[in-house]
């Protein structure tokens, strides 16, 4: 009988925030830090209950803040508590600041309801600019955009933007196809996108033409999500969309509101779980376009003084424990949601977040007291728990939500009953950079495939991760793609099926070996910037003063990958051979057998054991082959190759035969009962699957044993009768029937004796 851990007995069943501790011990110190933050998270929570009627209805407060056509007219709420007096203008009234008043209620809160004319047209028509002028108690007028406005459109004329009242006839609204929310795969791999550099033009994509062009590429290569990136609407197009103004408004360069519905749509029709890329990390201080001073003071949203402003991106910080502020958050989320159909969302800038500091100039090294104690923003961990909830709630199936959070913070990835912060996954941040640390610092002998291994696998045992090689952080200016890193120059002379060049083929070869490792290895999902799959060149730079507003570097370069004379085509098929494989005989999911067998550093070999009996084997040697490597294995039995680099078709020497069924000896190797004796190419990579153990051959055997005897026994039967038989066969045959005698003979003579 398995002996009880009293410490987990402990702590199990507990209701106060702490029951994340039977897990993990190292937490215990820190359960007064547990509780403190679940019931600051119960006292929230309580208290919407109370005064709003419960989480679904006060995330529900888009339908009344904002413009919103109503019976009779157009009604207009707004919160901004430091205004003298609020007025609404536009088209509609010829841009006058006087006419429309609105009334201030409770809380700061103002209405107005502009009528419909008296012959019946629309006060406010769909399609007309709109905006809210401001006049604080100094007497400052101040034009601004309404904060819950849900369409902008930039101003040609004074490159601002205005707000747009979007309100199509049901004949212009999009008609939706398919489910709104498909179910949860179970294998997530992330296709992390950007609409705008969907195209392969020097321009801004557009949401039908990524809809046309990219959704199916998408679908093709095997990939069972997308993250879309820049969805909210920011002022400046350089800033990859992080610096948000307007976060009910979707990116109006790309199309219209109904543009963007086809896109998920269609993406939901293809199976594919659509991410959205959200910030509520901070906001842009644009208060000509956004919501940064919108009501004339400094601390209507976010922080005052300092504590409201990212000295590092020069953004606004949000205020998490303002009521208005959880309200406008939450329902920033459901709108999303309910509105587009996205099915889950990415959290950018966790870690600022989640401390006061930021994460500015702090080094994380893993000591839980840096994750505990006044440096922590409860507050904003508090709404990550009500955001999580809220997800869950409105769509259990596929409600998927992800941390990008590098400290490391343990419980970001446990369920909020046990006091957790609710996300599903966390981003395997360190692997990215230990990639760009090796190909930009260190020699390839001098690769340490303990320290390779160590990283890829160094994540919280009871918290899932999305592993990545890279994503778009790796590929911005001031940075370069893995491919470029790896081949640089060469990438724009030698890519060519039909050229030799050493830079190439070590580029090629440790490209693939390298997305492989961290596919199988650095967690339980899967991730990859969009263009990456190939080996994308250069790096990303949007149009911007420095570059001449060029979009050169904003698009992706889709021919190179569809050129068959390229190398680029072949990296791309290694991708959709890696994702038919995981689809085959799965490795990256959630509770998955995982093993590093072998990581020898004077060798250069990395080998695990991972999913549905699968062994992988890498050998980072750059010149050194290897024959008859033995390697352990949990599994004996028969395995045949399922995956390999240096295969002709994805650009290697093919010097690996891929029929050969390997079978194991039982001689213990590794610390494994079994091992495996494999040829191992150098700079190349194998996937091997055990397709039949030992004890299945041997249950299989002992299953056909019967069988067997049964036919043995009903042939000897068969043949004692044809021997009976042959007398009548001599006497009825033709004198010319020479076949007759032959036949006749073989039949006297019986292969077996009859029992």
């Amino acid at each position: 009988m398995a002996e009880k851990d009293g410490h987990f007995d402990a702590w199990k069943d507990k209701k106060d925030g702490t029951q994340v501790i039977a897990a993990d011990r190292y937490l215990e110190p820190h359960a007064d830090s547990l509780r403190y933050r679940f019931s600051k998270y119960n006292e929230i929570k309580n208290a919407i209950e109370e005064s709003e009627g419960g989480l679904d209805k006060f995330a529900q407060s888009y339908k009344s803040f904002g413009l919103h056509a109503v019976e009779g007219g157009v009604e207009y709420r707004e919160w901004a508590p430091g205004a003298q007096s609020v007025a609404v203008f536009g088209d509609f009234n010829g841009w006058n600041r006087n006419s429309h008043q609105l009334t201030r209620g409770e809380f700061g809160i103002w209405t107005t309801t502009i009528p419909d004319n008296e012959d019946g047209s629309p006060g406010v028509p769909h399609g007309s600019k709109v905006k809210v002028c401001i006049v604080t108690p100094g007497g400052m007028h101040l034009d601004r955009n309404p904060a819950w406005a849900t369409y902008l459109i930039q101003n040609p004329s004074t490159l601002l933007f205005d707000t747009v009242f979007w309100n199509p006839p049901e004949e212009q609204k999009y008609q939706w196809k398919h489910q709104k929310h498909p179910p949860a795969p179970e294998c997530m791999r992330i296709y992390e996108c950007h609409v705008g550099m969907g195209s392969a033009d020097p321009k801004v994509g557009t949401y039908d033409e990524f809809t046309d062009n990219i959704l199916p590429r998408i679908k093709d290569l095997g990939f069972t999500a997308i993250q879309i990136m820049a969805i909210m609407e920011h002022a400046y197009y350089g800033s990859f969309g992080y610096h948000v103004t307007n976060f009910f408004a979707i990116s109006s360069r790309s199309g219209d509101p109904e543009g963007l519905k086809r896109l998920i749509d269609t993406a939901h029709g293809m199976g594919l779980v659509v991410l959205m890329d959200v910030v509520h990390s901070h906001a842009s201080s644009n208060s000509m376009d956004g919501i940064n001073q919108f009501d004339g003071t400094d601390h209507q949203y976010f922080h005052e003084g300092e504590r409201g402003r990212h000295s590092l991106w020069d953004s606004r910080l949000f205020n998490y424990g303002q009521w208005e502020v959880i309200r406008f958050l939450l329902s920033n989320l459901r709108w999303y949601m309910e509105e587009y159909h996205f099915d889950g969302f990415r959290f950018d800038g966790v870690t600022s977040m989640l401390y006061k500091h930021h994460g500015i100039q702090v080094q994380f090294s893993g000591d839980y007291r840096e994750y505990f104690g006044l440096h922590v923003d409860v507050d904003a961990c508090v709404y990550l728990m009500l955001a999580n909830d809220l997800v869950r709630q409105l769509n259990p199936e596929s409600g998927i939500t992800i941390a990008e959070d590098v400290s490391g913070m343990p419980t970001v990835c446990r369920p909020v009953s046990e006091g957790g912060l609710g996300f599903d996954y966390r981003l395997g941040m360190s692997v990215p950079d230990k990639w760009i640390e090796l190909l930009s610092k260190e020699k390839d002998e001098a690769w340490n495939m303990g320290n390779i291994a160590f990283t890829l696998t160094n994540r919280r045992w009871n918290e899932a991760t999305i592993g990545y090689a890279e994503s778009h952080d790796q590929a911005l200016v001031g940075d370069k793609t893995l491919a470029f890193w790896l081949m640089d120059a060469a990438m724009y002379t030698s890519m060519g099926l039909d050229q030799q060049s050493p830079v190439v083929e070590r580029g090629v070869a440790l490209h693939k070996m390298i997305r492989l490792i961290s596919y199988g290895l650095a967690g339980e999902g899967y991730l990859t910037f969009m263009g990456n799959e190939f080996g994308h060149p250069e790096w990303v730079d949007f149009p911007r003063a420095g570059n001449g507003f060029s979009y050169e570097k904003a698009r992706r370069r889709w021919d190179l990958a569809d050129n068959k004379g390229l190398r680029y085509s072949q990296m791309q098929l290694w991708e959709k051979l890696m994702h038919e494989l995981e689809t085959s005989h799965f490795f990256c999911r959630k509770s998955v057998h995982q093993y590093v067998v072998l990581a020898h550093d004077g060798d250069k070999v990395v080998a695990f054991e991972k999913g549905d009996r699968l062994l992988f084997v890498f050998n980072f040697h750059p010149t050194q082959s290897y024959t008859d490597y033995r390697i352990g294995t949990h599994w004996g039995g028969k395995y045949r190759l399922v995956l390999d680099s240096d295969g002709t078709n994805v650009g290697g020497q093919g010097r690996v035969h891929w029929h050969v069924v390997h079978q194991t000896s039982n001689s213990p190797w590794q610390s494994r009962s079994h091992s495996l004796q494999l040829y191992l190419p150098s700079r190349t990579c194998q996937v091997y699957h055990c397709f039949e153990l030992d004890s299945e051959a041997e249950e299989a055997a002992r299953k056909a044993a019967p069988a067997a005897a049964a036919a043995t026994t009903a042939e000897t039967v068969t043949e004692v009768d044809a021997v009976k038989a042959a007398p009548e066969a001599k006497a009825a045959a033709a004198p010319t029937d020479v076949a007759a005698p032959e036949v006749a003979a073989k039949a006297d003579v019986p292969k077996k004796s009859p029992a």
